[in-house]
Protein backbone atom coordinates (compact mmCIF):
# COMPACT_ATOMS: atom_id res chain seq x y z
CA UNK A 1 0.00 0.00 0.00
CA UNK A 2 1.15 3.54 -0.74
CA UNK A 3 0.49 5.05 2.66
CA UNK A 4 2.03 8.44 1.78
CA UNK A 5 -0.18 8.79 -1.30
CA UNK A 6 -3.30 7.88 0.64
CA UNK A 7 -2.44 10.28 3.47
CA UNK A 8 -1.66 13.11 1.04
CA UNK A 9 -4.97 12.54 -0.75
CA UNK A 10 -6.88 12.61 2.50
CA UNK A 11 -5.00 15.70 3.70
CA UNK A 12 -6.09 17.40 0.47
CA UNK A 13 -9.68 16.46 1.37
CA UNK A 14 -10.18 14.36 -1.74
CA UNK A 15 -11.83 11.02 -2.33
CA UNK A 16 -10.37 8.36 -4.58
CA UNK A 17 -13.08 9.17 -7.13
CA UNK A 18 -12.13 12.85 -7.12
CA UNK A 19 -8.46 11.93 -7.65
CA UNK A 20 -9.36 9.61 -10.51
CA UNK A 21 -11.48 12.34 -12.11
CA UNK A 22 -8.69 14.93 -11.85
CA UNK A 23 -6.18 12.45 -13.28
CA UNK A 24 -8.65 11.43 -16.00
CA UNK A 25 -8.34 7.73 -15.14
CA UNK A 26 -10.89 5.23 -13.96
CA UNK A 27 -11.60 4.82 -10.26
CA UNK A 28 -10.37 1.21 -10.24
CA UNK A 29 -7.11 2.23 -11.91
CA UNK A 30 -6.51 4.93 -9.31
CA UNK A 31 -7.34 2.48 -6.52
CA UNK A 32 -4.74 0.06 -7.90
CA UNK A 33 -2.14 2.86 -7.96
CA UNK A 34 -2.90 3.82 -4.36
CA UNK A 35 -2.91 0.18 -3.27
CA UNK A 36 0.49 -0.36 -4.92
CA UNK A 37 -0.91 -3.00 -7.29
CA UNK A 38 0.12 -1.05 -10.39
CA UNK A 39 2.73 1.60 -11.03
CA UNK A 40 0.89 4.16 -13.13
CA UNK A 41 2.35 6.31 -15.89
CA UNK A 42 4.94 9.06 -15.53
CA UNK A 43 2.20 11.54 -16.42
CA UNK A 44 0.02 10.36 -13.55
CA UNK A 45 2.88 10.69 -11.05
CA UNK A 46 3.79 14.14 -12.37
CA UNK A 47 0.17 15.22 -11.94
CA UNK A 48 -0.05 13.71 -8.44
CA UNK A 49 3.12 15.53 -7.42
CA UNK A 50 1.69 18.83 -8.67
CA UNK A 51 -1.76 18.26 -7.14
CA UNK A 52 -0.55 17.14 -3.73
CA UNK A 53 2.62 19.22 -3.39
CA UNK A 54 4.69 16.17 -2.43
CA UNK A 55 7.59 14.72 -4.41
CA UNK A 56 6.47 11.68 -6.36
CA UNK A 57 9.33 9.60 -4.96
CA UNK A 58 7.68 9.95 -1.54
CA UNK A 59 4.19 9.34 -2.91
CA UNK A 60 5.34 6.18 -4.74
CA UNK A 61 6.75 4.50 -1.64
CA UNK A 62 5.02 1.28 -0.72
CA UNK A 63 5.09 -0.39 2.65
CA UNK A 64 8.04 -2.72 2.81
CA UNK A 65 10.23 -0.96 0.27
CA UNK A 66 12.38 0.98 2.73
CA UNK A 67 15.92 -0.20 3.25
CA UNK A 68 16.55 -0.68 6.94
CA UNK A 69 20.18 -1.19 7.94
CA UNK A 70 20.78 -4.38 9.94
CA UNK A 71 21.98 -2.41 12.94
CA UNK A 72 18.53 -0.77 13.14
CA UNK A 73 16.63 -4.07 13.30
Amino acid sequence: MRKNLKEARKAAGMTQQQMADKLEVGLRHYQKIEAGDTMGSFGVWDALEDMLGTHQRILRETSGNHHVPKENL
